[in-house]
């Protein structure tokens, strides 16, 4: 059976996980770390950053390094999510041709899909080094509340990366697969879903190995980053009030503060107060300046209860769109890094009465919800149901600029629905399906998904021809639209692809050099590890040389000599075919000594 993996695809971090003897295993990096920093970055020769290398060189090379790109993925350049982003970030973001945000890096702009793939190519190699194989199927996992455009520009970017995208799936669901996982489990469960950018609840039935969606709610954009970006206002703020230094306009001195605010904020969730001290931080009168400050447990608390309280409010939601009472929910799951907090668990713990389950790893049980979903696509013989819901409602425009809605929110998918619609005008040649997503019954105040032209409509009086508009949604949650002119037949329809997305030609252009780079990579690691090899050959010549130097005679050492120079010469010119002969050679010289020194 073919190996598959699921990811993880975290704001902060990211994690991967394969099924092998029957459970669910998270595969650790080459570093022996479960979780992986999303943190991509562009170093000055062109070289591509990611993880823990891209995080360890992000404070001398801020501009060119790119920390949290999943809560802009999707997105259009003019969204207040976006703007708030580049005010606060330090590289540099433009508009890209199809209003998507594009980062640029050292004079490039990178789609969010392309940066995105950077991080799923890194979790294939992860799983790939573990299993000695190569890995194409994967299911990627995505905040509950993503909506089309996001999960778009996910799969997306799974494609550049050079995966089969098996499934999408909604992270609290993984979460509760891997809860449920070869248990006895038959009750109704909360998934408190609180990672790096996103807030996610979730309210599912398990029984009988059937995981049943009831409702989803959430927020694309709250999250961990929150509660930096706070930390980091105040340390900024009283910097300011201490030395009158606006620490803000410094990129590498609010580098320094995030990873600073980071590590507080998680140092926090232990103990009750954290001194932070930041030494030369910034100048003034060419005198340099230090940030030495204590952060409280408590001032934390104060800074960001409103950002608790938001989560809150959206459980209410959820619970109101199940039709559950908090007293019908028997586990409340914790999910992602920011549930650690105190006060997240103690809020929690009041709004539905009852404990926190916190057997379940935080950071690494939804890759292995992923995981556990990978092998049931393969396997025919797991015995086990998934039924996800749409996030959203969706629908189309219609006279008057209100929004009807064909598929509610909360739907179960795979799903499909049509509904019969007609003209505004006499004899109207054609009619503009605009496809759109969100709650609100005004068109302007949702998003626009796309648009198509049914043309063709026989001539007749308004209010007479039927046009039928068809809304299929998939298992990933992404949707296919139609509409039939009941008269003529003719028929017209989009797979709606995500308007912060790549255009199909730029799609194949991104997915062609991200291959051509990863072939490069791996001719660039080989001839590394080939020089790395010469080296150790080296070292144990010139160890066993002076022995073997009376054998050889002056002739053989001139000539041992001549073959170490060519090696080294080999070294520098980078030549995998020369560099690869040259090691063959010292081989077959360090087997010559070893015969001329052993008794």
């Amino acid at each position: 059976m073919e190996k598959v993996i699921g990811i993880d695809l975290g704001t902060t971090n990211s994690c991967v996980a394969t099924f092998e003897n029957g459970r669910p295993v998270v595969i650790p990096n080459k570093g022996g770390y479960k979780t992986t920093p999303s943190i991509v970055a562009v170093a000055e020769n062109g070289k591509r950053l990611v993880g823990h290398v891209a995080k360890r060189q992000a404070v001398t090379n801020a501009e060119n390094t790119v920390f949290a790109s999943k809560r802009l993925i999707g997105r259009s350049f003019d969204s207040p999510e976006v703007q708030h982003t580049i005010k606060t970030a330090a590289f540099a973001a433009v508009c890209g041709p199809n209003s998507d945000v594009r980062i640029r890096l050292h004079g490039k702009d990178h789609s969010i899909s392309e940066l995105t793939a950077l991080i799923l190519s890194e979790m294939r190699r992860v799983a790939e080094d573990y299993l000695g194989e190569p890995i194409s199927g994967a299911v990627i996992t995505v905040p509950a509340y993503f909506n089309d455009a996001q999960r778009q520009a996910t799969k997306q970017a799974g494609e550049i990366a050079g995966l089969n995208i098996l499934r999408i799936i909604n992270e609290p669901t993984a979460a509760a697969l891997a809860y449920g996982f070869d248990k006895k489990v038959d009750k109704k469960v909360a998934i408190f879903d609180f990672g790096g950018g996103t807030f996610d609840i979730s309210i599912l039935e398990i029984a009988d190995g059937v995981f049943e969606v009831m409702a989803t709610a959430g927020d694309t954009f709250l999250g961990g980053e929150d509660f930096d970006h706070r930390i980091i206002n105040h340390l900024v703020e009283e910097f300011k009030q201490e030395n009158d230094v606006d620490l803000s306009i410094e990129r590498m001195a609010m580098q320094r503060l995030k990873d600073e605010a980071e590590k507080a904020k998680c140092e926090l969730s232990f103990s009750t107060s954290r001194a932070l001290n930041l030494p030369f931080i910034a100048t003034r009168d060419k005198r340099p300046l230090h940030l030495r400050t204590t952060l409280t447990r408590e001032k934390l608390e104060e800074m960001t209860g409103d950002l608790v309280a938001q989560c809150i409010d959206i459980c209410r939601t959820a619970l109101d769109d199940a039709g559950v009472s908090v007293e019908e929910i028997g586990e409340v799951i914790l999910v992602g890094g920011q549930t650690r907090m105190p006060l997240i668990q103690r809020e929690v713990e009041a709004f539905f009465g009852r404990p926190p389950c916190k057997n379940v790893h935080p950071d690494e049980v939804v890759a292995m919800g992923a995981a556990i979903q990978a092998h049931v696509l393969i396997d025919d013989s797991a015995d086990m149901l998934l039924l996800d819901v749409t996030p959203m409602s969706m629908g189309i425009a219609t006279a008057g600029g209100q929004f009807c809605v064909l598929i509610p929110r909360n739907t179960t998918i795979p799903t499909q629905h049509s509904h019969m619609f007609t003209t505004a005008h006499d004899n109207q040649p054609a009619v503009k399906i605009a496809v759109l997503q969100g709650e609100s019954r005004r068109v302007s105040e949702n998003q626009l998904l796309g648009e198509f032209l049914l043309s063709g409509i026989r001539e007749m009086p308004k209010g007479l021809p039927e046009i039928e508009v068809t809304f299929a949604i998939d298992s990933n949650g992404i949707v296919n639209v139609s509409a039939l002119d009941r008269d003529t037949g003719k028929r017209q329809s989009i797979k709606v692809t995500c308007t912060g997305g790549l255009a199909e030609e730029e799609l194949q252009r991104v997915i062609e050099e991200q291959r051509e780079y990863e072939i490069k990579e791996r001719d660039e690691e080989a001839v590394t590890r080939e020089c790395d090899r010469i080296e150790s050959l080296t070292q144990e010549i010139k160890k066993l040389l002076p022995r073997a130097e009376r054998l050889l005679g002056s002739a053989g050492v001139q000539a041992m000599d001549r073959k170490l120079s060519a090696a080294r010469e080999a070294q520098a010119s980078r030549d995998a075919a020369r560099i690869r002969g040259a090691g063959q050679e010292l081989e077959r010289s360090l087997t010559t000594l070893r015969g001329l020194v052993t008794p």
